[in-house]
């Protein structure tokens, strides 16, 4: 790595702070000013640790890492500009990268990375190019296609099998999903090079999962949530915890606040509260576990049943078009979070003749079947996009349990500006009950934290 001046380090180091900020990572004035004492201590002439140091005084968990890497590598590249010399044809570089992954060389695999994208990664009609694609680099040159080789290849080089076939392809696979990731950098890198670095930092590199849309969210993505779940839960349930606490101190008692003063002259010096014993609240959820929201329901479903202790008693009901109490399969979903809906989906009824959700047959099924389910200390919550399939809302059944219940809240995982598009009867359902938009983890966890009773 080039190394820069010291007010260049210094601009490089800010803008990774403000990056990472951008991105939802909490990053004080302290932790800036242990960064860069860190790059004063560390130096740069070796990367790999300057990245572990800066991670250690910035970063507040693992789960940050996905984001923290590839903004540490725009703002402190590997190198600049593309590889000296001219780039080999496709078959030369697949044979050198079949080297590379047998001997596990990952500063040679860098080094292929670089020629990949510079030969076989650019488009456009500029000189030199407009951009570079590391799915077109990858697509071209096909890494995953070089396992067999690869395989052969390691077994020549030790003079016979060491490792079982299945633990051997795992580390060939593990090899080239560290070179697509070198590629992937590397793409960046060469982008951030021609339209700056702070862009390329906000629109090209991946959220953390609790920023992700809950909608748009990829299986991988949806699996980290899950994963999630106990942490984000244990942060809720000591709010949730402090904010009992708080209410149980109760308001002013005037009365007995005026009498104390007596000793002090008449200066109320010690107000006396009016202590509350205030009643675990119940819970009801009422999921719809169609298509892209079964995500968001399922998730928070899980986040739910691990706060289970700060309620009374939690009822959760799962739906498409039939409505059904899942509450006992949530137990299960603890110990496999990432098989609860497929067992809610097996063991459930939630379709009748159809597959397609309809929220009115739903609402009004558990306004018939499960009315008893809510009372005057219940809070219940709706989880859904609230798109009827053009069927009727049955806004009148979502009335009957509004007006049992202490309070309903709506949580809808589409954008609001798209409420009331196509067939979203949302803004009808809003007309009734309290409809918040809850697109991420996040907002969920700030929605939980808010809405939820004490």
């Amino acid at each position: 790595m080039t190394a820069p001046s010291a007010g260049a380090v210094s601009d490089r180091l800010t803008g990774l702070v403000a990056a990472l900020r951008a991105h939802g990572v909490r990053i004080g004035t302290g932790e800036t000013v242990d960064a860069a004492q860190a790059v004063a201590a560390l130096g740069l002439a070796d990367r790999e640790l300057l990245r572990e140091g800066l991670a250690a005084t910035l970063l507040h968990g693992t789960g940050q890492r996905q984001v923290f890497d590839p903004v540490f590598d725009l703002y402190f590249p590997r190198g600049v500009g593309g590889p000296d010399g001219e780039s080999a044809d496709r078959e030369d570089l697949r044979e050198r990268l079949a080297s590379a992954l047998a001997s596990g060389d990952q500063a040679l695999m860098a080094g292929l990375a670089a020629e990949a994208v510079d030969g076989l990664g650019g488009y456009g009609a500029s000189p030199g190019s407009d951009g570079w694609s590391s799915y077109q680099t990858l697509d071209r040159l096909r890494p995953q296609t070089l396992l067999a080789r690869v395989r052969d290849d390691i077994r020549a080089r030790s003079g016979g099998p060491e490792f079982a076939d299945r633990l051997l392809d795992d580390e060939i696979r593990r090899r080239i999903e560290v070179f697509r990731g070198l590629v992937a950098a590397e793409a960046r890198r060469r982008v951030a090079e021609r339209r700056g670095r702070d862009e390329i930092a906000r629109r090209a590199v991946a959220p953390t999962a609790d920023r992700v849309d809950f909608l748009f969210a990829g299986k991988a993505q949806l699996a980290e949530l899950r994963r999630t779940v106990q942490p984000l839960a244990r942060k809720l349930a000591t709010r949730l915890a402090a904010r009992r606490r708080r209410a149980a101190r109760g308001s002013i008692d005037l009365r007995r606040t005026l009498r104390g003063s007596l000793s002090t002259g008449g200066v109320p010096m010690r107000p006396v509260l009016r202590r509350r014993r205030p009643a675990r609240p119940e819970l009801v959820l009422l999921c719809d576990v169609s298509g892209s929201v079964s995500g968001f329901s399922d998730f928070t479903m899980l986040l739910v049943q691990a706060l289970h202790d700060q309620f009374s008693k939690v009822r959760v009901f799962a739906f498409v078009n039939r409505i059904d109490e899942v509450t006992g399969l949530l137990v299960h979903g603890a110990a496999d979070p990432e098989g609860l809906g497929a067992r809610i989906r097996a063991e459930a009824t939630l379709t009748g003749w159809h597959g397609s959700s309809d929220y009115g047959v739903a609402l009004g099924e558990f306004a018939e079947r499960h009315e008893n389910a809510v009372g005057p200390r219940t809070t219940v919550f709706v989880l859904g996009d609230a798109r009827t399939n053009m069927s009727d809302p049955n806004l009148p059944a979502l009335r009957h349990i509004a007006e049992r219940a202490r309070r309903t809240y709506w949580l809808n995982p589409e954008q609001r500006s798209q409420w009331g598009t196509g067939d979203s009867a949302a803004p009808a359902y809003a007309g009734l009950v309290d409809m918040h938009e809850c697109r991420t983890a996040r907002q969920l966890g700030t929605l939980v934290t808010r809405l939820l009773p004490v």
